[in-house]
């Protein structure tokens, strides 16, 4: 049941998006906060990549949730209103709708267009549930629509999109949550665990070239909304592991020197210079519930596959205590 004012299309996009477009184009070394991939073409890119065989998170995260959503569903009770942040396509929300009994059903998601549409194939799917999408950026707290704050509450927050932050930010960002969903909430979060190089790199690399057109569509989003024109045959996809940081890391390379303009301001970029895209940290099983410690959320269950290569934990919101 998608309620009223739903489809409703969404305004002009972004500002935040020129500033932090500018911003990282003028700083050393460049950076642009990965947020950005998510137009609609980006996320339909990067549904395509959770499809492709080199990545194994979606596969792994999927065969988790419809293994233990019926562990998670006698942890949290019925009735909570289940609030996703980040929820793209919402492909992998039925496995925790089916189990939970919710109340109703938050997909929160930057990319407006693409939000609404995913959450009215979900309304299908499941016509008695109430659903409220909400385009927003999730990194800060938001006020829950009305008629859903005075609920219980479940967080639900897969494919290790925490992965994306440094941890200072990934720590920011578990508080926010627990200021949108309130103490007493829950958290079903994904993690993706430390492995080797040669099964990571891949994953972010993969030899169809649809992550390289993921990353390069950031430059044509650009060109579409920030009246650039940046010639975006002059930059090919890198992804590295970094060891000393835990993290894969994307990048936009300039395969030859290069000038531009965006948004009516000049840049230059010299062959081998790079536009750091994004971030995706790994964490090893205690990593990670430390950090979900730090973010004030207490670590309930944790299940993780055979491989040990993905963890889904469930954590809830205490009121802090006294420290010793």
């Amino acid at each position: 049941m998608l309620l009223d004012g739903a489809l409703d299309r969404p305004a002009a996009a972004d500002p935040a998006f020129r500033a932090d477009v500018l911003a990282g184009l003028a700083t050393r070394p460049r950076a642009i906060p990965a947020r950005w991939f998510y137009d609609r073409q980006g996320s339909e890119l990067f549904e395509a990549i959770t499809g492709l065989p080199e990545y194994y998170p979606t596969r792994v995260e999927t065969a988790l949730l419809a293994a233990h959503c019926g562990e998670v569903a006698r942890l949290v009770g019925a009735g909570r209103a289940v609030v996703e942040f980040g929820s793209g396509s919402s492909a992998k929300t039925p496995h925790v709708l089916a189990a939970v009994e919710p109340a109703a059903y938050v997909p929160i998601d930057i990319s407006g267009e693409f939000l609404r549409a995913s959450a009215a194939a979900l309304a299908a799917d499941f016509p008695k549930l109430p659903i409220q999408p909400l385009e927003a950026d999730f990194m800060h707290p938001i006020d829950p629509p009305e008629g859903i704050a005075r609920l219980p509450k479940l967080g639900f927050f897969p494919g290790s999109t925490i992965g994306n932050m440094v941890p200072r930010t990934a720590v920011n960002l578990l508080r926010a949550m627990v200021e949108t969903l309130g103490e007493g909430a829950m958290l079903l979060i994904g993690i993706d665990r430390i492995k080797q190089e040669d099964v990571l790199v891949p994953a972010y690399d993969d030899a169809a070239g649809v992550t390289a057109r993921f990353n390069l569509n950031l430059l044509e989003r650009i060109n579409r909304e920030l009246e650039g024109d940046v010639p975006v045959d002059a930059f090919g996809h890198r992804a590295i592991w970094n060891d000393n940081e835990a993290r894969i890391e994307m990048h936009l390379e300039a395969i030859r020197d290069v000038r531009f303009t965006v948004a009516g301001e000049r840049f230059a970029m010299a062959a081998g210079e790079t536009i750091h895209t994004e971030n995706s940290h790994k964490y090893g099983p205690r990593d990670a519930r430390l950090l979900l410690r730090a973010g004030a959320w207490t670590p309930l269950r944790e299940w993780t596959d055979a491989d040990g290569m993905f963890a889904l934990i469930l954590a809830e919101a205490r009121p802090a205590g006294t420290a010793p």
